[in-house]
């Protein structure tokens, strides 16, 4: 160990830039050059462009910064952005963005988890560790059915309009019966019930971040209104809107106005 202190700078070899510990359900985007590396621990996602293709808990992100992941259902995310020299070559070598197979390098799991905890004298090494096991990493992940993924892509962008399943079958020119069947099969939820929480997720980003009254945080998220929010909210997630509100922590960012929200401005 000390001939690997004495001959390299270790930080300009391999360093850890950051740590993402995140819970999402709405598309999350990870800032920030440099190579990701990170662990789905729950839920299932995609990346931006390739939603057809979703990755399950225990997958493994490699990819070059900035990325955007759709979530399927509510995730966790442990990541850590790493920088330096060894992390420039590997990412020469990464042809584009994917979730790997846990399987194909299952060290990189206890190493992610490990540099997130990790004192700053230990970083350059763990870096340098998990880019030499993410070195075999394969490619994972299922393909959803062509009409799954369109319909889950539909409920993500038009959520705050949507009436309802029948609207998207409509849309989609199949039955609401074979809609319901295929999704179910596929994502494990039925579309009606993958909305309800696309509309939560969309609701708990406005009561975290915004003063509305909560009769225009329901208008704003596709529910009939304040009172059928809070049944809803209260059933899925055991607290009030109101109770959420105050206990979330002020985020200094308000991020970007969600769908119908950017009309309130014109």
């Amino acid at each position: 160990m000390w001939c690997w202190k004495l001959i390299f700078d270790c930080e300009r070899v391999a360093r850890l830039e950051e740590v993402a510990d995140e819970q999402f359900g709405l598309p999350l985007t990870l800032e920030g050059g440099g190579l990701w590396a990170g662990v789905l621990s729950s839920g299932r996602c995609a990346l931006d462009g390739d939603e057809a293709r979703l990755a399950g808990a225990g997958s493994l992100l490699v990819a070059a910064g900035p990325v955007r992941l759709v979530p399927a259902e509510s995730c966790h995310l442990l990541a850590v952005r790493l920088g330096g020299l060894a992390a420039g070559l590997f990412l020469e070598g990464l042809e584009q963005p994917m979730f790997a197979a846990g399987a194909s390098c299952p060290g990189a799991a206890g190493l992610v988890a490990a540099l997130a905890q990790a004192g700053r004298p230990l970083q350059s090494e763990l870096c340098y560790r998990l880019l030499c096991e993410l070195a075999g990493a394969d490619a994972a992940g299922a393909a959803l059915p062509p009409l799954v993924a369109e319909a889950a892509a539909q409920i993500r962008e038009h959520y705050a309009g949507l009436y309802g399943v029948e609207e998207l079958s409509e849309a989609l020119g199949v039955s609401k019966s074979h809609l319901v069947r295929a999704f179910k099969a596929a994502m494990g939820v039925t579309p009606g019930q993958y909305l309800t929480g696309v509309r939560l997720e969309a609701a708990k980003l406005l009561l975290a971040r915004r003063e509305y009254p909560l009769e225009v945080v329901a208008s704003l998220c596709g529910f009939s209104g304040a009172n059928y929010l809070c049944r809803v909210f209260k059933k899925a997630t055991g607290q009030t809107p109101a109770a959420f509100r105050a206990a979330a922590a002020a985020d200094e960012a308000l991020g970007q106005p969600l769908p119908l929200e950017k009309e309130l401005y014109v």
